[in-house]
């Protein structure tokens, strides 16, 4: 990754499952489907978004709880039940008016192995699998669910000198 790669980026898309949770599916005895999302990597997708960045989602699964998320962190692309996710991908370039360079990915198993390879920035959480480690331009500290979209979020605006601590 060269040191101007963070600068050109424009969007920060992630898949969910693994990355903005921490890849467990848990149902409650009604069936209905839970997500564990961390707050901290919320505020760093509200950073990113008054920075003047786009946040977007690729996942090839959908429920209830990622669309509320979604929706409350008032998320620009959404693309759920996205399978093969390239093409969600390509369709979320067309929408957003970007091209590779510009869009960073956080992504941690092999479902997103294309887009990784396509981005200006690839990043994969700690957790990973290790196709998507091996695929990645950062590895996170941060495990997926606990804090990893936060850390790329904050990386990415420190380098184009938009993060504020206030």
């Amino acid at each position: 990754m060269k040191p101007s790669a963070l600068n050109k980026i424009k969007v920060v898309a992630m898949d969910v499952d693994g990355v903005l949770t921490d890849g467990r599916i848990v149902y409650d005895d009604n069936g209905k489907e839970l997500k564990f999302f961390d707050a901290h990597d919320g505020c760093g997708i509200n950073r990113v978004r008054q920075a003047g960045l786009k946040a977007a989602v690729i996942s090839a699964r959908g429920c209830r709880a990622v669309k509320a998320r979604t929706d409350d962190l008032k998320i620009d692309a959404v693309y759920l039940d996205a399978y093969p996710k390239i093409t969600a991908y390509e369709d979320m370039l067309k929408a957003l008016n970007v091209q590779d360079d510009e869009v960073c990915f956080i992504g941690d198993d092999l479902p997103d192995l294309q887009i990784l390879k396509r981005v200006g920035f690839a990043v994969a959480v700690a957790n990973a699998a290790p196709e998507a480690l091996k695929a990645a331009d950062y590895v996170t500290k941060k495990t997926g669910g606990r804090g990893a979209v936060r850390e790329v979020c904050e990386k990415i605006l420190k380098a184009q000198g938009k993060w504020t601590g206030e």
